[in-house]
């Protein structure tokens, strides 16, 4: 088995005014399905901000992003031509301040808040789908984002 190429993908969330963490999601552009975004690295960027990156092109989303990753998922990315590429993805949490009304892929995506159990059953990726059940159990393992956001 090859080794995965590297990609990294911003886990864009808030906390609704009743209190309870929603995740932003987008379509993907080949299949319509709702991804989390994601990328690969960039020259000269630490992955979490080439992961804030995705965020902003993908989503239209801004805000603070951790430099600890929540986890990572594998999926199998068609390369087209060249045929599939197994990827891992490293995820960034990132607690979104606005969400931008023009955004450089918004022709190409559509944008959606969830609620984290939802997002779990979206996702196609099992690893993923695990992620994101852990995080609706123990959504406050988020908070100490805040935190940082608070120091920064």
């Amino acid at each position: 088995m090859k080794t995965p190429a590297d990609q990294i993908a911003a886990l864009p969330v808030h906390w609704d005014k009743s209190g309870k963490l929603r995740v932003l999601m987008v379509t993907s552009r080949d299949t319509g399905r709702w991804v989390m975004p994601k990328g690969w690295l960039m020259d000269g960027k630490k992955p979490w901000q080439a992961a804030k990156i995705e965020a902003l092109e993908e989503a239209g989303a801004t805000g603070f992003i951790s430099d600890e990753p929540l986890g990572t998922y594998d999926y199998v990315k068609d390369a087209g031509r060249r045929g599939s590429v197994l990827c891992r993805v490293t995820v960034y949490p990132m607690m979104v301040d606005r969400l931008k009304p023009r955004w450089k892929e918004r022709k190409e995506r559509k944008r959606h808040w969830f609620s984290i159990k939802k997002a779990a059953k979206l996702v196609n990726e099992k690893d993923l789908t695990e992620l994101l059940k852990d995080l609706a159990k123990n959504p406050e393992k988020l908070r100490h984002i805040e935190e940082k956001r608070r120091a920064s």
